[in-house]
């Protein structure tokens, strides 16, 4: 029997009843029922439809217009009886494509394994405990947790809840939160967003607490069947809205140069089927045909190589951008501390220690109403794992809690109302200064003043909590109040009676100013952006390493009504930022955006959500709230700034290798193709066959390939390089042009000897042309590859070997008189013309290199 039954109407029956029809009970499943469950219904996931298994790898290869064209041509071969030519462009092709499939389908598998690190975790009963699990295992029948930050992992029927509010954004379109209700009375016929006592997969936990019952997973989930019907596009990076730009570009050219060839060899007499097919062999050996497999496969290993830095790209291009980060925003705790915050002392305003303000922080955790010790907050887990509140945390279990305040950034403070043995009290902590605006009495060795708080008094202990701060101590402050309601609500919290403050200590990690250091070294400006208080803020941020005036710090308070134009200056300027709000952050991410910066932002709590997805690169932590996750690009196995500057470098390498191919296309295709055109004008003979050009193409493509694991010079490390579509299409005027001049040049001084000193035959000339044009463009990657000069930049063992073997094989196709491709054994003296003209292309190409970057970078 399928208890997950599609119309069960689950929402419309008594929690007593759900939990039957499901075979569950409240203490949850044991091990054995998941084990059978999981063989019946499967794991908990959705099934998208890869749109990138092997099948469709395969078909894409044939689907560019490059690809189409060939095809085309080698069809009109066979139809001019030239069938041994359309087998060649054909087999070209396949053999072309194959080796893109490859290539892309290992990516693709590195990418699976890359999601595969990424775990969404959900707190469900198991064995009757409460156990963290993959969200993939969860099966119907399960009772699972939920607490504010958790993405839902399934369908599931509410059987407990406090004040539970909902995003249901994503499936319904709701912006607002959604109230939700365990006891909630339903009828049958109701929508979704009706639906007070069920959360579904997909949605978060924006406020509360509650506990269900899994009614559905999977594709048999709401969200599954939208998923199902539904194929959303993901939204392009800068960096692949910029390659698209260029691949545009890119055709335009090609078309005006092939459509001016065609015409101009049919005005020459040679024949309209054999000037069409020239000038598509010439447009293909052009086009970067294998930009897409070139960029995937330097993607993938880049990808790979930031995973052995213990960071996780969630997709293959935001590689790009996480290496070309020029502005790194990031809060301090647990990136530049440790994160472990311990209790160093709690005293009143007299400096003496009072248990009774302890007991009232212990009483005032999120931990009590979780019945955990100490929940998911790194103050409350210090003050239950303090030495010096063991003995007290027995008795503060016996309180009951009847209501409780959870904290929010506008208020900087939450409540708990307890029932004790001398009533009900409302306890409060949070920010000093919050509490302090709430406080109108003072407490001085436990014994209460019933004198007004004044502002004097107020003023002096604002002063002492400067003073902890400017040491490196975060504070936080205690109030409390009789109140004899059942119920409090943050408006309550006033006329409440000054306890004491709690000193915590984070220090700073190890690896954090060796880190900063890096950061500072690779170009990239970094701004503390944190909610906690100016003084310790600016503390640890100098403790860091981090250099900065003090006009250069920006609290919330004044960000706040202030101006776009004054925001955006506040956000250009400022390095260190305290006490903001979590729409503050967005809007300093927002700003430095604006202003044409690649921003990261490292984040991990639910409060960092808009600002993850407004930066370029969103980055949080394996260990943060499942939402941000979910919002994030990046995720970093381990919070440690040595890890994400590891992952900066580690993409800022991938960067470089993409562009070394998009340049050593422009310059090497550009010059050789030129050469072949111009010459095709004034010989009497197409000087290079179709099928010849397009093998030229092929084994010169192949060395390319190693271009992703080829080293990276120190000085291109130094410095964001973000794209510039500008800087591309100045050096493929300026330098391709300038490159095909120099190559013509040295082409005419091997061709005009064998034409009219030689008086060569057609097809020797076409074999000699053929190797050096294609050992030619190979030697130009290594001129190309590096901004130095060849011999100060060393290239990879891989660039190396495949380029070597790869010119091999261009001299066997003559030595070996490869038939196919009218290839036959050249002269003695044509190889010697053949190896000079090489050697003086090389370094006159060099001698072009160097002075272009100078011209270029110095503004001429």
């Amino acid at each position: 029997m399928d208890i997950t039954d599609t119309e069960t109407v689950w929402w419309n029956k008594v929690k007593e009843e759900v939990l039957q029809l499901l075979s569950s009970k409240e203490n949850g499943l044991s091990s054995d029922e998941v084990k059978a469950r999981l063989k019946i219904y499967g794991e908990n996931t959705i099934s998208k439809g890869n749109k990138n298994n092997a099948l469709n790898i395969l078909l894409s290869q044939f689907k560019n217009w490059l690809t189409l064209i060939l095809i085309f041509a080698a069809i009109v071969s066979f139809a001019r009886g030239e069938h041994i030519d359309s087998v060649v462009i054909l087999s070209l092709v396949i053999l072309s494509s194959f080796f893109g499939f490859v290539q892309e389908y290992k990516a693709e598998k590195t990418l699976l394994k890359l999601k595969k690190l990424i775990k969404h975790k959900a707190s469900v009963y198991r064995d009757g405990r409460i156990v963290q699990v993959d969200s993939a295992q969860i099966v119907p029948g399960d009772i699972v947790e939920l607490v504010i930050g958790d993405i839902v992992p399934a369908d599931i029927r509410l059987i407990g809840s406090e004040e539970l509010l909902l995003n249901e954004s994503v499936l319904t379109g709701e912006s607002m939160p959604v109230e939700k209700d365990h006891e909630a009375v339903i009828g049958k016929d109701v929508m979704i967003s009706d639906m007070k006592n069920m959360v579904f997969m997909g949605t978060s936990v924006f406020q509360g607490n509650g506990i269900g019952v899994v009614t559905a997973t999977g594709l048999k989930t709401q969200f599954g069947k939208i998923a199902e019907s539904v194929k959303s596009p993901e939204t392009k990076t800068e960096f692949q809205s910029q390659i698209d730009n260029f691949s545009k570009f890119l055709f335009k050219v090609i078309v005006l140069m092939t459509v001016f060839i065609f015409v101009s060899n049919v005005a020459l007499d040679k024949g309209v089927s054999d000037s069409f097919l020239f000038a598509i062999a010439l447009a293909v050996g052009i086009a970067p045909e294998m930009l897409p497999a070139i960029i995937t496969v330097t993607l993938s290993q880049g990808a790979m190589r930031m995973a052995k830095k213990k960071v996780v790209v969630k997709r293959l291009s935001s590689v790009e951008d996480f290496g070309n980060i020029d502005t790194l925003c990031m809060d301090k705790t647990g990136t530049i501390t440790k994160g472990i915050f311990s209790l160093h002392d709690y005293i009143d305003a007299g400096d003496t220690r009072d248990d009774q303000l302890l007991i009232y922080a212990l009483i005032c955790t999120s931990g009590i109403s979780q019945h955990s010790e100490g929940g998911s907050n790194p103050t409350d887990i210090a003050i239950w794992q303090s030495a010096m509140s063991q003995k007290f945390r027995k008795k503060v279990k016996g309180y009951k809690i009847l209501d409780e305040n959870e904290f929010d950034y506008d208020r900087k403070r939450m409540s708990v109302l307890a029932k004790m043995d001398e009533g009900n009290l409302l306890i409060s902590k949070g920010a000093p200064e919050a509490i302090l605006d709430v406080t109108k009495y003072i407490t001085i060795s436990n014994k209460q003043r019933s004198v007004v708080f004044n502002t004097k008094k107020k003023a002096e202990i604002l002063e002492k909590v400067r003073g902890y701060e400017s040491r490196g101590y975060r504070v936080i402050a205690v109030a409390m109040k009789e109140f004899n309601e059942s119920d409090a609500f943050p408006e309550d919290e006033k006329n409440m009676i000054f306890m004491g403050l709690l000193l915590f200590k984070d220090p700073i990690k190890e690896t954090t100013v060796s880190a900063i250091k890096r950061f500072l070294d690779l170009g990239i400006n970094l701004k503390v952006i944190s909610g906690d208080s100016e003084t310790v803020t600016k503390s640890i941020s100098r403790e860091a390493g981090i250099v900065f005036n003090d006009d250069q710090v920006v609290t919330g308070e004044m960000l706040k009504d202030v101006n776009d134009a004054d925001f955006m200056e506040y956000s250009r300027s400022g390095v260190v930022f305290a006490r903001l709000t979590p729409d503050q952050k967005y809007r300093i991410i927002r700003s430095l955006n604006y202003e044409g910066h690649i921003v990261g932002f490292l984040g991990d709590g639910v409060n960092d959500v808009p600002a993850l997805k407004e930066a370029d690169v969103g980055i949080t932590v394996e260990g943060g709230s499942d939402i941000a996750k979910e919002a994030s690009d990046i995720i970093l196995l381990e919070k440690d700034l040595k890890v994400l500057v590891d992952g900066i470098e580690a993409g800022r390498k991938t960067y470089g290798n993409v562009m070394k191919y998009i340049l050593n296309t422009i310059s090497a295709n550009y010059g050789n193709m030129f050469t072949v055109a111009i010459s095709s004008l004034f010989l009497k003979f197409i000087p290079l066959l179709p099928s010849q050009i397009l093998l030229n193409n092929f084994i010169s493509d192949i060395p390319l390939f190693a271009v992703a694991t080829d080293n990276v010079d120190s000085g291109f490390m130094k410095k964001p390089n973000k794209w510039n579509l500008g800087y591309i299409k100045n050096f493929m005027i300026t330098y391709g042009f300038v490159s095909g001049f120099v190559s013509t040049f040295f082409d005419m001084l091997l061709i005009l000897p064998m034409v009219y000193v030689f008086k060569v035959n057609t097809e020797v000339f076409r074999t000699a042309w053929f190797v050096e044009s294609s050992i030619s463009e190979m030697l130009v990657t290594f001129v190309i590859r590096t901004k130095l000069p060849f011999y100060k930049s060393r290239p990879s063992n891989w660039l190396l070997g495949l380029s070597g073997i790869s010119i091999v094989i261009v001299i066997l196709m003559s030595v070996l008189e490869i038939g196919v491709f009218d290839f036959v054994r050249l002269p003695y003296f044509v190889w010697v013309l053949i190896f000079f003209d090489l050697i003086a292309y090389f370094f006159v190409t060099e001698i072009v290199k160097k002075r272009f970057f100078r011209r270029f970078e110095s503004g001429k």
